[in-house]
């Protein structure tokens, strides 16, 4: 009888150990792990906390007993492997339960995860700075939240963003520090300006660009003093500055790691080590947009790792296909939701690209309910797909699961033009914002448009070369305008072309940009050098871009 080993649960793990079960009933298969649960879920973890998911059980996605019941699995938690011999073919465990002993494999599953990044920073092993990545974190964390009435949380990742939104529903003055010029690095600043308003609006302080330098205890909680020397004082401190692999008791065994320790796989999720396979947030995987390897812990990647792992074991020559990085938040009534490349990668990797941004309807205008979405695209002069973003209240994930589907199957932006999606006046439009999408993307390749971020704006101050066009009503103007623009509403455009100058060239914006392209297409054809800013002044006033208020 074959003996299988499996080191860690909850994604990769217990989803390696249920399809082997299923693949092959004559295994022997042995779970490891070194916490109280299995399988969890990490996800749901910060809502809990929040008292949104009301039950604790309901966390719990499958139990030692479930799994010995159903997969005859002999699962084995509080047991953490601390020695592999990849020669002799056994590791060793030590049991809170069992001791010290030793278990000898055929085939041996890694997926021991990631933990919680503590960087050497005075005073960070204070109790009153809590982690989250477990059951046992989540009790403490709920706990302590009972009785607190201030909170700091360092870290806008995801955690971090869930975490500080679930405290500050349960009525908890919140802090989020960052030490980056913003949160959820998935995300390009013209659209996470967005979700940073929107938890400001509900009342979480933001402190960005500004790391942690001390964290001091007092006898009513704790201080944080940060690089520029503020100091915030709080009841609690949740750290959520990243995670690490969890894979030091690998280090001297021959299997071969990464430079921060994640562990190197082939396509089949196995090591350099025969017989040896690794999944879930402790591999480096290949990016399926640019082919290089990354580490992107993700829930859906990690359960398929688990399930190519058996397949693999059990005889079935699957391969993993990559990762793209499709991802969603909620924060607060917003979602965000981004799938491929973001700008700051590919300018990072000297990737060409070209990028639009626009603000459809989720769907009929007509339809009440009717709410903008942002959503930006990202390709290449081939007109590959390298990513997309997008944040609204409705039909976001939707129109990011779309593109993210097109970018598996090998589509472009044309071929986003051509995706015939389903339409009635309460779900979406004709035109949906994905067709949308690719037709700008489409006018800008065929050269029918040219696209300018309104970040360029701050460079255009002193040149006199260029001139802002503003082509929205008077009425819009009055509320708000970009500093030193001239106005000619696009209505009134043809017939006052004279009055504009051929010497220079015209920035041109509207309010979202649809009205800008008609614009830069009227003078484009009657001779005139124009770009179109895209995503118009919604995203000027957004990233607070030279602007002039009225309001």
């Amino acid at each position: 009888m074959k003996k299988v080993l499996i080191v860690g649960g909850v994604a990769a793990g217990a989803s390696a150990a249920a399809r082997l079960r299923r693949l092959d009933e004559k295994l022997e298969i042995i779970m490891f792990e070194k916490g109280d649960y299995i399988s969890f879920a990490n996800c749901g973890l910060p809502y809990y906390i929040g008292d949104v998911i009301e039950e604790r059980d309901s966390l719990l996605v499958a139990t030692p007993k479930l799994m010995k019941d159903r997969f005859n699995i002999d699962v084995r938690v509080n047991s953490e492997v601390v020695k592999l011999d990849t020669a002799l073919k056994k590791v060793t465990v030590e049991s809170k339960e069992k001791g010290i002993y030793e278990e000898a494999y055929d085939f041996l599953v890694l997926a021991p995860g990631a933990k919680p990044l503590v960087p050497n920073i005075p005073g960070i092993h204070s109790e009153k700075i809590y982690t989250l990545r477990n059951i046992r974190d989540t009790d403490q964390i709920k706990s302590a939240a009972a009785q607190a009435k201030s909170a700091i949380v360092i870290g806008g990742g995801y955690i971090g963003v869930e975490m500080a939104e679930n405290l500050r529903e349960r009525n908890i003055d919140v802090t989020l520090v960052e030490a980056a010029p913003h949160i959820l690095v998935p995300f390009d600043e013209d659209l996470v300006v967005i979700a940073e308003k929107e938890m400001k609006d509900k009342g979480v302080k933001l402190v960005l660009n500004n790391g942690v330098k001390a964290f001091k205890e007092t006898e009513t909680g704790i201080e944080v003093e940060l690089q520029n020397n503020d100091i915030y004082k709080a009841d609690l401190v949740v750290s959520a500055m990243g995670v690490i692999p969890d894979t030091s008791f690998l280090h001297d065994t021959g299997i071969a790691l990464g430079v921060r320790g994640h562990i190197l796989v082939n396509e089949k999720m196995e090591t350099n080590i025969e017989g040896i396979y690794a999944g879930g947030d402790a591999v480096e995987v290949v990016d399926l947009i640019s082919g290089m390897q990354r580490t992107i812990p993700l829930a859906g990647p990690a359960n398929k790792h688990g399930r190519i792992i058996a397949d693999n074991i059990g005889g079935i020559q699957t391969t993993y296909k990559h990762t793209q990085g499709t991802t969603v938040i909620k924060v607060f009534d917003l979602t965000l939701a981004a799938t491929g490349n973001n700008e700051r990668i590919l300018v990072r990797e000297e990737t060409p690209y070209e990028a639009i941004i626009i603000h459809p309807n989720h769907h009929a205008s007509y339809y009440p309910g009717a709410k903008q979405i942002t959503l930006k695209l990202i390709f290449n002069k081939t007109g590959k797909i390298l990513g997309a973003q997008a944040v609204g209240y409705e039909g976001v994930e939707k129109r990011i699961d779309v593109i993210a589907t097109t970018i598996r199957l090998g589509g472009t932006v044309y071929d986003l033009t051509e995706l015939e999606l389903s339409y009635a006046p309460p779900f979406g439009s004709a035109k949906d914002p994905v067709n949308f999408a690719g037709y700008v993307a489409e006018n800008v390749l065929t050269g029918k448009s040219d696209v300018v971020h309104p970040r360029e704006l701050e460079k255009m101050r002193e040149n006199d070369q260029v001139v802002i066009l503003d082509v929205r009503t008077i009425g819009e103007r009055e509320k708000g305008k970009v500093e030193g623009s001239v106005h000619m509403n696009v209505n009134e455009l043809r017939n006052n072309i004279d009055k504009l100058d051929k010497s220079k060239e015209y920035w041109i914006h509207c309010a979202v940009g649809q009205r800008a392209y008609v614009a830069e297409r009227i003078l484009k054809q009657a001779g005139f050098k124009c770009k179109n800013i895209t995503g118009g002044y919604k995203t000027i006033q957004a990233m607070g871009i030279n602007m002039q208020t009225n309001q």
